[in-house]
C-alpha cells in the first residue's frame, strides 16, 4: 500500500500539469464567483458585506478551492457535472458565512459544508464502473419510446394549459404565481417531462439527426413557461442550446464549468460597465443569472442555518411520503416554513440545506452528502457508456434543479431517476458513428 502510493502522487501530479487550461480557467471561476457576491450585496439586504473581513474570506475561499483540483484530475461523468455546481454553491456559502448576520455558529457551518462538499464528491467523481445492462432498447425501440415522450408531454402542456396559461413578461409572473394550483399527477408531469424526458428527447434527436424533432422539443420545453410562470422555464431551451454549442466546441470538463463561468461574468460586465437602455437589460440579467440562479442558493444555507439552529430538525419527516407515517413538527413543506419566517418568498434549497442541515444538524451533515453522492454516482453507473456530451445535454438542467431543490425532490418530482433510468437502458450503437469526446 506504502510502496503504491509515490505512484498515485505521481499520477495526480501528471494530471494537474497535464491540462493547466483546465486548471487555469477553475481559478478564474473561484475568483469570479467571489467578486459577483461582492456586486450582489450591493443590491439584496439578505447578503452583507464588510470590507474589514475581505482578507479573511479570501483566505476561506483561498483554502477551499482546494477541492476544486478534484476536478482538473477526474475524469467527466454526470457526478462531475453535478459536484462542479455544488463546487460554486459551497464557495458562495462559505464567502456569504463570513458576512453573515444570521445568527448561528459560523465556524462550524463552514467546516460542516466544505466537509459534506469533499464526502459527496468522494462517490460523485471516483465511482463511474458501468452498470451490466440486463435490457438495452433496439434503436427503433427508442424511437417510438421519444414518440411517446412528444406526445406525453403535449398532453402534459394541453392538460395544464386548463389550469393555468398566462403569456406575461418575466416581471410579472409574480403577480400570478400565487393562483397556480395544479393536481398532484399534473405537477408531477410537468417537473418530469420539462426537466427529465424532454431533454432526454432533444439529445437523443440531436445524436439521430432528427434536426427537426429536435426543435419540436425545445418549443414544447418553451410551452411550459406561460403554465408555470417560471424563469428556469423560460430560459431552459435557451439553456440546453447553450450547452449544446459549449459541447460542440470544448471538452466535456471545460463546458461544464464554463456554462457557469460565461454567465456569470457576462452579468458582472454588464452591470459594472454598461449603462443605459442596455446596462438596464444587464441588470436584469445580472439578477437572473449572477443572484437568482447562483447567489440566492448559496444564502439559502446560510439562511437554513440560522433557522435550524433555534428550530426542531426534521429527520427527513419533510419528504412526502415520510410525513404521513411518523410525527413531524413541520407541517407545510420546509420551503413555505422559511417564507413564513423570513419573508423572502418560498425558499428551496439543494440536499446540503435540506438533507443536510435541515434534517439531521451540521454535525451529521456530511453523513446525509455521503449518501447523496452515492445516489449520483449510480447515476454514473447507469450513464456509463454514453457520450459526454449526450449526458450534458440530456442532462443539462438537472445540476440546476439539484442547486434548487432537495435531492429527493430532484429523483422524483424533477424526474431524474426517470432519466438514469433512460440512460441505462439507451442503445448505445447509435453513438456508434460518432467520435466519442473524452474527458
Amino acid at each position: 500500500m506504502m510502496s503504491s502510493l509515490p505512484g498515485i502522487v505521481e499520477r495526480v501530479r501528471l494530471r494537474l500539469l497535464s491540462n493547466p487550461a483546465l486548471l487555469i480557467l477553475i481559478v478564474l471561476h473561484t475568483v469570479v464567483c467571489c467578486v459577483s457576491l461582492v456586486t450582489v450585496s450591493e443590491r439584496q439586504f439578505y447578503i452583507s458585506y464588510n470590507p474589514d473581513l475581505l482578507a479573511y474570506a479570501i483566505v476561506i475561499a483561498a483554502a477551499f478551492s482546494s477541492l476544486s483540483l478534484l476536478f482538473v484530475v477526474a475524469r467527466f461523468s454526470f457526478g462531475y457535472f453535478v459536484g462542479f455546481y455544488f463546487y460554486t454553491l459551497i464557495l458562495g456559502f462559505l464567502w456569504i458565512d463570513v458576512f453573515t448576520k444570521h445568527n448561528y455558529d459560523r465556524k462550524l457551518a463552514g467546516l460542516s459544508a466544505a466537509v459534506s462538499l469533499l464526502v459527496f464528491l468522494g462517490p460523485a467523481l471516483l465511482i463511474r464502473t458501468r452498470v451490466k445492462q440486463i435490457f438495452e432498447l433496439s434503436p427503433r425501440a427508442l424511437e417510438h419510446l421519444l414518440s411517446f415522450v412528444l406526445v406525453l408531454a403535449l398532453g402534459t402542456i394541453l392538460v395544464a394549459s386548463t389550469y393555468n396559461f398566462r403569456l406575461v413578461s418575466l416581471s410579472r409572473i409574480y403577480d400570478f404565481r400565487d393562483e397556480l394550483g395544479f393536481p398532484a399527477v399534473i405537477r408531477y408531469l410537468i417537473g418530469i417531462t420539462s426537466s427529465a424526458l424532454l431533454p432526454f428527447a432533444f439529445a437523443c434527436y440531436w445524436t439521430l439527426n432528427y434536426r427537426w424533432r429536435a426543435a419540436i422539443t425545445l418549443l414544447l420545453l418553451l410551452l411550459f413557461y406561460p403554465i408555470t410562470l417560471s424563469k428556469f422555464a423560460f430560459f431552459t431551451p435557451a439553456w440546453i442550446v447553450t450547452m449544446l454549442i459549449l459541447s460542440r466546441v470544448f471538452e466535456a470538463r471545460k463546458t461544464v464549468i464554463l456554462s457557469l463561468f460565461i454567465p456569470l461574468v457576462v452579468g458582472l460586465i454588464t452591470t459594472l460597465f454598461i449603462a443605459g437602455p442596455i446596462g438596464d437589460l444587464g441588470r436584469t440579467y445580472f439578477n437572473i443569472v449572477n443572484i437568482r440562479m447562483i447567489a440566492a442558493q448559496s444564502s439559502a444555507i446560510d439562511i437554513y442555518n440560522e433557522y435550524f439552529s433555534y428550530h426542531p430538525h426534521t429527520y427527513f419527516c419533510q419528504i412526502s411520503f415520510l410525513k404521513s407515517l411518523v410525527h413531524c413538527p413541520y407541517q407545510d413543506p420546509l420551503s413555505v416554513v422559511m417564507d413564513h419566517t423570513y419573508g423572502f418568498g418560498n425558499l428551496n434549497a439543494s440536499l446540503f440545506a435540506t438533507e443536510g442541515i435541515a434534517s439531521v444538524g451540521l454535525l451529521l451533515a456530511p453523513i446525509a452528502a455521503f449518501a447523496c453522492g452515492l445516489v449520483i454516482a449510480f447515476g454514473n453507473r447507469l450513464s456509463a457508456g454514453l457520450p459526454p456530451r449526450f449526458v450534458l445535454i440530456s442532462g443539462a438542467l438537472l445540476p440546476q434543479d439539484l442547486m434548487n431543490v432537495p435531492l429527493t425532490t430532484a429523483l422524483l418530482t424533477h424526474g431524474a431517476a426517470f432519466l438514469f433510468l433512460l440512460w441505462y437502458i439507451t442503445p448505445r450503437v447509435i453513438f456508434a458513428s460518432q467520435n466519442q469526446a473524452k474527458a
